[in-house]
């Protein structure tokens, strides 16, 4: 898929740089395509320097809530809803620990830390599993669930986001956790729909029904604020939150009698081993959008679609953050290139560059996510979860341009 993907880019490029040259008559065409892989190289490098960082903080703080029992906790929390969703797999069984794991490493925006907890939960689930070669009520639940990318703090947005010199990354905070919030409702209610899930079950209700209230008025809250306000609210509240998680994180550890900084060091090693493999795909996926833009191919894409927004009477600035939300359902890295780019070359404060960033933090990879979770147990028939999953993430992407009109527009 990724092969195709990465190939395509460059034919397409390939033949646009060919009709602007003999129609055209643009012969610097090709001159600006070599220019901009070099520049696109030298842009991976950059990008990673702070990436190597971001992974390795992180995991080594999530390392310490393991140790300090926070993820049991939480385990033990969501128990008796995951009994309701998960019908077949038993209480107390070590699937429920790797799913919440995985939901917290998704929750901080960690989705390279957050595969390989979803991976040995997949296998978990799949110990359980009647039918080897056909996904269970269960794994789909899981995967639609984990492609919906419910994300409460996307710490690597906000990296990108300061990497390209915005004033304030978490900016877009309230943005993505408002868009995040579409996606996984929609992925959770399309799942409950075609497994017949007892959602009205006091105990499952006990679980939604405050969390949407919470959400409802926090909307409501938002609802009075000028755009200014809300602007500013999202950066007091994302930088409030990521120190608080710090800060607790630290704090119960030292209570359990943790040694905080030996697990940190630990974890961060672990983050420091994902981070370098990410390197290759990070160069491979620039330069290959590099291309695509110093040919004309994707401005030429972005125009029909313009035209055709124009046609309808509608607000055209959203259609240059298109790009990410088009490849993401594909690749996470080549999603990542192109808000990578849009951000470089709109402005990263931008409207189209804060809609790619929305999108990116609000939606998964989830035809990647399908062929390695999926493809790691050997599932080959996948039922309802690719529809549900596609369903997610285009409530996700509505979500995110809607919002941002709303807080940007």
């Amino acid at each position: 898929m990724l092969n195709g993907l990465w190939l395509g880019f460059f034919i397409v490029a390939a033949v646009s740089a060919l009709m602007q040259w003999l129609v055209g008559g643009n012969a610097g065409i090709f001159a600006a395509m070599v220019e901009s892989i070099f520049a696109m190289a030298k842009l991976s490098v950059e990008v990673m320097v702070l990436l190597f960082g971001t992974l390795t903080l992180w995991l080594g703080f999530l390392r310490i809530a393991e140790r300090a029992g926070i993820v049991d906790w939480l385990a033990k929390a969501l128990g008796p809803l995951f009994l309701r969703l998960m019908p077949e797999v038993p209480p107390g069984h070590p699937a429920i620990g790797l799913i919440t794991l995985n939901f917290a490493a998704n929750g901080l925006g960690l989705d390279n830390a957050a595969t390989p907890i979803g991976l040995k939960a997949m296998r978990a689930l799949q110990d359980l599993n009647p039918s080897p070669t056909i996904a269970s009520n269960a794994q789909i639940l899981f995967l639609v669930l984990n492609a919906s990318s419910l994300t409460l703090l996307p710490v690597t947005i906000f990296m990108y986001r300061a990497q390209q010199g915005a004033p304030d990354p978490t900016l877009v905070f309230l943005p993505i956790l408002l868009a995040t919030s579409c996606s996984t409702l929609v992925g959770l209610l399309s799942v409950a729909l075609m497994q017949r899930l007892r959602l009205w079950d006091p105990v499952v209700l006990a679980y939604l029904i405050p969390g949407a209230l919470a959400l409802g008025g926090f909307m409501a809250l938002l609802a009075t604020l000028s755009a200014t306000a809300l602007a500013g609210l999202s950066s007091i509240l994302g930088n409030l939150t990521l120190f608080g998680l710090i800060i607790l994180f630290l704090v119960v550890g030292a209570l359990r009698k943790v040694k905080v900084y030996e697990a940190f060091v630990e974890g961060a090693k672990e983050g420091f081993d994902v981070a370098k493999g990410l390197l290759p795909y990070l160069v491979a996926m620039l330069c290959a959008v590099g291309v695509l833009r110093a040919s004309g191919a994707l401005d030429f894409g972005l125009d029909g679609i313009r035209h055709l927004v124009q046609w309808a009477g509608w607000d055209t600035r959203f259609v240059d953050a298109l790009p990410t939300a088009m490849v993401k359902p594909f690749s996470g890295s080549a999603a990542r290139a192109m808000l990578i780019e849009t951000m470089k070359t709109s402005g990263v404060d931008s409207f189209p560059a804060l809609v790619a960033a929305t999108i990116q933090g609000s939606t998964e990879t989830t035809f990647y996510v399908l062929a390695v979770y999926f493809g790691a147990v050997g599932i080959q028939r996948a039922r309802h979860a690719v529809g549900c999953a596609l369903l997610a993430e285009l409530a996700g992407v509505l979500g995110a341009i809607g919002v941002c009109y709303w807080f940007f527009g």
